[in-house]
């Protein structure tokens, strides 16, 4: 994924996004409520409250993340939109309990909405610009990578089920008299909200840990590394993602006869071969005399060389010490 100096644009411009459609939305939303006093349209209002709330989290997030290294933190900000996303899972996971608890509320007392054409209404302008905004946000996505848009992304992608949701709750309990089936729509839009916010603190909670990149980023990583004619192999691998920048560091083998010129040759060779296939990236290349082995190194496999069992070399990123 190429990464451009417009990227932290980019992700203002869907945040601003996010936070148009979540006002509208909420407006509409609270007069729905008004009207039909339905449970599941006040979930559909707490998860649109939400979501502006989450959405200016993201500007925030993305706007910090999107400044340049400094002298306190030398590998950026990244992480901020991580932290933003964590954010948003706790608001959508108190959202949950709270509409689960009012659903609950409303079976034992058997209260029932009313107006349900005006909800329904709502419900389908609001599935309307939700669509929008998400056709949108998934184009900056696959631009620049950004997670907290992704997680204001999964925001929304769940908004089209529960306003889907309300429209048959609404449906049922109007033209069917299925007493109940608003509150226990609701109640389904809660576990549905609190299955987000599980997923979408998975990706935020790897970043803040410093996970290492998917298997098939890091294949790709060691096949442009392997073209270099000089070097005698590759090993101690780290990768990790900060926001929407990429770091990489490992250390090579190469000829010990060599002179630092013509080791330093070979480095900025390697870098620049991965610069064009990985823009962006920062790498630290450090080279060691073939034959050389730190014993207490994480990871002393030749990541180079084939698997005698045919797997991935790419595999042994966390590996231990290799015999040489």
């Amino acid at each position: 994924m190429t990464r451009s100096p417009d990227h932290g644009d980019l992700n203002r411009r869907a945040a601003y996004a996010s936070i148009s459609v979540a006002a509208l939305l909420l407006a509409m939303k609270a007069y729905a409520v008004v009207t039909t006093g339905s449970t599941a349209m006040l979930g559909s209002l707490a998860d649109t409250g939400l979501d502006l709330v989450a959405s200016l989290a993201t500007l925030i997030g993305v706007w910090i993340g999107a400044q340049p290294a400094d002298a306190n933190h030398r590998f950026g900000h990244g992480k901020a939109e991580a932290l933003s996303a964590m954010f948003q899972v706790v608001l959508i996971s108190l959202s949950a309990l709270g509409l689960a608890w009012r659903a609950v509320d409303e079976l034992l007392a058997g209260g029932r909405p009313a107006e349900a054409e005006a909800g329904m209404l709502v419900s389908l302008v609001a599935i309307g610009a939700t669509l929008l905004l998400l056709a949108y946000q998934r184009r900056v996505i696959r631009a620049t990578g950004s997670l907290a848009i992704a997680t204001d992304n999964l925001h929304y992608s769940s908004d089209l089920v529960l306003n889907l949701a309300v429209i048959a709750a609404l449906a049922l309990d109007h033209w069917l008299g299925l007493a109940g089936a608003d509150a226990l729509f609701a109640f389904g839009i809660a576990l549905w909200l609190g299955w987000g916010a599980w997923g979408a603190s998975q990706a935020a909670i790897e970043q803040l840990m410093d996970h290492e990149w998917p298997l098939e980023k890091r294949e790709r990583f060691l096949a442009v590394v392997a073209q270099h004619p000089e070097l005698k192999g590759l090993h101690d691998l780290r990768t990790r993602t900060s926001g929407n920048r990429d770091f990489v560091q490992f250390h090579v083998w190469v000829d010990g006869r060599m002179t630092v010129t013509e080791a330093h040759r070979v480095m900025d060779e390697i870098e620049a071969k991965l610069l064009d296939a990985f823009p962006g990236v920062e790498i630290l290349i450090h080279p060691d005399p073939d034959g050389h082995v730190d014993d207490a190194a994480l990871g002393a496999h030749d990541l180079l060389a084939p698997m005698p069992d045919g797997t991935s070399p790419a595999l042994l990123v966390q590996g231990g010490p290799i015999k040489r």
